[in-house]
């Protein structure tokens, strides 16, 4: 919520009031609220901005306390009202300090720690949506993956608009991924909250062998945005883990059996969605290798800013191994997550 809205004009309210009397004569107003957004942000910023009490509120309404505490939650749950408890600056800087020197990262981004998975990987893609909009700027090109927290990056951007940038594809596509986490609508999302285009890529997301994947890469149209893909200045990446219950095997791309044969041969997580990597951050030899569309794990160590984000703790080896490939510069996760890392790390 942006503090220019304690200057926004007064709001005309719609509201509806009947008074009702239940037992013992007490007066029970039941109050119908039609709040319309701006009207909504400017209670809020009376509020959260200039410390007006909910009984001042109330009075200056003409509503109940309950009915402004109720805005008040409404406000947060549309996103008008964004409320962070932010790591300690010294913790945060020490351990971006350590990954610097380990990894060779340029930047460390740390979350506090939730007890809800969801709450979790929302605040984790806050601090990755607020280092974005730092850092994108006209004419730049972003190749984006896809997965659950790639996809909550752009459910924590406003409508920024006036920037001319371009959103790829960096993976092809699958309807048995849903909508939400596939890369080509998370760049139509990131697009049209950033006031730039997206550019999806036509192809699928999974082939049945290496040679169709070599027929298919070599394909006008495909090679064409991959290579747009590769010329990018940011690639916004997932890291994942390799487990029988993984997304992966959820959409049907792999099955159980195959992902326990990946583990058996020393493969402990993903890039992209589907690059495996050892503990050593080296490609894994594996038969599920090389059969999806998108951009490879060297397409990636030409990419100036290679972005990523994890927001689980299941994931500490799968972050400790990309790490350990040398490709990503920036890094979105947990204080704790992160300090784990870095212990399993060694000394």
């Amino acid at each position: 919520m942006s503090s220019d809205s304690c200057n926004s004009p007064p709001s005309a309210y719609s509201l509806s009031q009947t008074e009702s009397r239940r037992g013992g004569g007490a007066d029970n107003r039941r109050v119908r609220l039609d709040f319309q957004s701006d009207q909504l942000t400017e209670l809020a910023a009376l509020y959260y901005l200039e410390q007006v009490t909910q009984e001042e509120l109330s009075r200056r309404f003409g509503l109940s306390r309950p009915s402004v505490s109720k805005l008040l939650k409404r406000a947060r749950e549309e996103g008008i009202v964004e409320i962070r408890v932010l790591t300690r600056p010294e913790a945060s800087a020490e351990l971006e300090q350590e990954f610097q020197k380990r990894f060779g990262l340029s930047r460390l981004l740390t979350a506090v720690e939730q007890r809800n998975r969801d709450a979790q990987r929302q605040g984790v893609a806050a601090l990755m949506a607020d280092y974005l909009r730092m850092i994108l700027h006209d004419d730049m090109v972003v190749a984006v993956g896809m997965g659950r927290n790639i996809a909550a990056i752009a459910d924590q951007i406003g409508m920024e608009g006036g920037r001319s940038i371009t959103f790829v594809s960096a993976i092809g596509g699958s309807p048995r991924a849903g909508d939400y986490i596939s890369s080509d609508h998370i760049c139509r999302r990131l697009a049209a909250r950033f006031g730039g285009k997206s550019e999806t890529l036509y192809a699928p997301a999974l082939v049945a062998d290496a040679a169709i994947r070599h027929a298919l890469m070599e394909n006008d149209v495909v090679q064409s945005t991959l290579h747009r893909a590769r010329r990018a200045d940011v690639a916004l990446i997932g890291i994942g883990d390799v487990n029988e219950d993984s997304n992966m095997v959820r959409m049907g791309w792999f099955t159980p059996q195959e992902i326990a044969e990946s583990k058996l041969a020393g493969t402990v997580g993903d890039m992209m969605g589907y690059d495996f990597i050892t503990l050593e951050g080296k490609p894994a030899d594996v038969p599920t290798q090389g059969r999806v569309i998108g951009l490879s794990l060297e397409d990636l160590r030409r990419i100036p800013n290679v972005a990523a984000i994890a927001s689980e703790s299941s994931k500490l080896v799968a972050i400790l191994a990309a790490l350990r490939t040398g490709t990503i510069t920036t890094l979105a996760t947990t204080e704790s997550i992160a300090k784990a890392v870095l212990k399993l790390d060694g000394p």
